[in-house]
């Protein structure tokens, strides 16, 4: 089994961000026509192009290195993969967190954006996080790459933290 390797350091304009899980907190709301369910094995290729066709960077490397080394992760538990599929059944939307209580990832189809779905997917996994005895929920963004991603956070009440948390 894989180990969670060491996080690539901060990029210029990175940040990390925590969500405290207090009682505040709110229920998502999905967007008409929208459903929110946990992943399944099934869906690891539409999961993997998403986070491709969002992030464009090509970090991951290729399907067959990302996914074995995501799956074996000691941090991976796949109902902590939150997915969104609209009315056509395509993937909307994803939330990829670790068991650490961070948000790994966060991926918005370009077509299926300025819905509320980053929102809503924020929200589930502060309630999922808190539902489990998480103090708290982390996630790394950059403030000069990702602007919306950005706002978003910042409205949903995340503050800047140090590296370490």
């Amino acid at each position: 089994m894989h180990e969670n390797t060491t996080p690539r350091p901060p990029a210029p304009n990175d940040i990390r961000l925590r969500k405290v899980l207090d009682d505040t907190l709110t229920a998502p709301h999905w967007p008409e026509g929208s459903v929110m369910r946990s992943f399944e094995h099934r869906d690891a290729q539409a999961l993997y192009a998403l986070l491709e066709e969002v992030f464009d960077d090509g970090a991951d490397g290729p399907f067959d290195e990302w996914w074995p080394r995501i799956a074996g992760d000691a941090e991976f538990d796949p109902a902590l993969c939150f997915l969104v599929i609209d009315g056509k059944g395509l993937l909307a939307g994803a939330a990829l967190c670790w068991t650490s209580g961070f948000v790994k990832d966060l991926a918005v189809h370009p077509d299926s954006r300025r819905q509320g779905i980053g929102e809503a997917l924020m929200r589930h996994a502060f309630l999922t996080f808190r539902e489990r005895g998480a103090g708290h929920v982390d996630l790394k963004t950059n403030t000069v790459k990702n602007t919306a991603a950005f706002r978003l956070y910042e409205r949903l009440g995340m503050i800047p933290v140090d590296w370490e948390g």
